[in-house]
């Protein structure tokens, strides 16, 4: 059972005193508080020396890190208390406890370095220690933790060390803290804080622990002699995939059946979706080899892309137009006020190339591009074989342009037909590409940095559908000119390059994907030791 008690005894003394004191005038803000249970106490001006608060944080060391933020805090308040009101402290205090004590859900393995502490004050079995005062900066320094945990995560530092390059959201602490107590439940969800996918990770992360704690899944037993598995085979290890897809709702129900029947054709092309395979009617052995991945890997994977969502700006969801990339999936998606609208494949940079993790805005298209060849290949591509053969440039469609090499447009140039820019330092750009058959494998790491577009086209097209100018004829025609043309777009398109390894579709649905980079160990080991 929870409690509240607290010396009241000196909070009386400062209600007394106050009460003879003339009432200030009160704002809007104000007035809508007291109606709100679980508010900042504005009317209660119980101060306190904010000397105490210096003494506090030599007292409880641990709690240091977020001193400045705690004197922002009090400071906005005139140091007053505002935990608690006449009955002791506010029922926020206690939700917030509640949360701070579950951080698993949140997918958070730290703990507030007071525990015990802030057990004293709830908790009937455990002696409260703590004076009024240190209950107060207790409690602001638990929000702060909780803050920082939940809604910031490791700090722009380590996310620029690990190459995370997109710019980072900014919370200001103090008005965070004011807003979630006007408005408690925000504690559980807060869509202007947290991008709204981390919320949906959290719901997976609940259903994945509880088939964990439900002693998770049975390996599946591979014959090591089987290409794959096809509709109407018989076999005992079917039976063991049902039991596998069930476990995630791949197939809605197990009727225990040996035989690869039309029904689990349907589950495997779904597992095979959402796991970054291209859906087909086999099961081969690599499909098995996935399966027999623990739900605690998984379990792993989701806390670190929930991570990596708590690094997003939340408004990219409003967005009225925005392109996204996502590096694991090789997915290209145009979000119009929040809505897929358009989807194409990619391919991004191999590993020894990566493609950067970063933002830019979409400002022009060039329609039958030159490719200016970079210096290193100049180097090591064009000079070496200009030395074995005279007609190189000619043969490869080149020429020299300024003193470096250039491709002229056409259905081989390099950049194919059209690309999409968005100056940056990276030098990086979508373009199309006359290597079409990398499009239809599965794993599509191929290139130097930048991202080749599957649908090309479409992608103009779609991003220009409003442009009554460049209509679908015309852009036709450009592709195909062989000369040179800029379009400059009426507005720049926001453009972000992501990396996430796991995500929640539109339907609900979880979706995991090679970790193209090996980003996700390196960041589990920051925030999972």
């Amino acid at each position: 059972m929870q409690r509240q008690i607290l010396s009241f005894a000196i909070l009386a003394l400062f209600f007394v005193a106050v009460s003879c004191k003339q009432p200030k005038e009160t704002s809007a803000t104000d007035q809508l508080s007291t109606d709100l249970q679980g508010s900042i106490n504005y009317h209660s001006n119980i101060p306190f020396d904010s000397a105490l608060a210096v003494d506090f944080f030599k007292t409880y060391p641990e709690l240091s890190t977020y001193k400045d933020e705690v004197f922002v805090v009090y400071r906005k308040h005139h140091f007053n208390h505002i935990w608690f009101d006449k009955n002791g402290i506010i029922e926020f205090g206690n939700s917030l406890y509640s949360k701070a004590s579950e951080l698993e859900t949140e997918g958070v393995s730290s703990k507030f370095p007071y525990q015990e502490k802030i057990s004293g004050i709830f908790e009937d079995d455990i002696e409260n220690s703590l004076n009024p005062t240190e209950t107060e900066l207790m409690l602001t320094s638990l929000f702060l933790f909780y803050a920082e945990k939940v809604y910031r995560g490791v700090d722009a530092e380590t996310t620029a060390a690990i190459e995370w390059l997109l710019p980072r959201k900014q919370l200001a602490y103090a008005g965070l803290l004011d807003s979630v107590l006007l408005n408690p439940e925000q504690l559980t969800r807060n869509d202007s804080v947290l991008f709204r996918q981390y919320y949906k990770l959290r719901n997976v992360l609940k259903q994945y622990r509880e088939i964990e704690k439900n002693g998770g899944w049975n390996r599946i037993d591979l014959d090591p002699k089987l290409k794959a598995y096809k509709q109407g085979d018989t076999a005992m290890a079917i039976i063991q995939i049902r039991e596998r897809l069930f476990a995630t709702g791949d197939l809605k129900q197990n009727n225990n059946s040996k035989t690869y029947d039309q029904e689990l054709v349907a589950a495997v092309r779904n597992y095979q979706k959402r796991n970054g395979f291209i859906p087909g009617n086999s099961i081969t052995p690599k499909h098995i080899a996935h399966m027999n991945v623990p739900v605690g890997d998984l379990i792993k994977k989701i806390i670190v892309n929930m991570e990596r969502c708590r690094w997003i700006k939340p408004e990219i969801v409003n967005a009225k137009e925005l392109v996204f990339v996502n590096i694991p999936s090789f997915k290209l998606s145009v979000f119009r006020d929040g809505k897929s609208d358009f989807t194409s494949p990619v391919v991004v940079g191999k590993v020894m190339s990566k493609t950067v993790i970063f933002g830019g805005n979409l400002s022009y298209i060039v329609f039958s591009p030159y490719w200016n060849l970079p210096q290193s290949i100049i180097n090591k591509e064009v000079k070496p074989g200009m030395a074995k053969n005279a007609n190189y440039l000619e043969k490869h469609n080149m020429e020299w342009n300024n003193g470096q090499v250039r491709q002229k447009p056409g259905k081989n140039n390099s950049l194919g037909l059209v690309k999409f820019m968005f100056p940056n330092s990276h030098d990086i750009y979508l373009h199309d590409t006359p290597s079409k058959s990398l499009f239809e494998r599965e794993s599509r790491a191929f290139s130097h940095g930048c991202i080749r577009v599957g649908k090309p086209r479409d992608l103009a097209v779609e991003l220009l559908k409003n442009d009554s100018i460049w209509i679908p004829k015309k852009i036709d025609a450009a592709m195909h000119s062989g000369k040179e043309q800029v379009c400059t777009l009426k507005n720049k398109i926001p453009v972000y390059i992501g990396y996430f390894t796991a995500l929640v579709d539109e339907n609900g649905e979880i979706n995991f994907f090679e970790d193209v980079y090996g980003r996700d160990e390196r960041l589990a080991s920051i925030i999972m030791n």
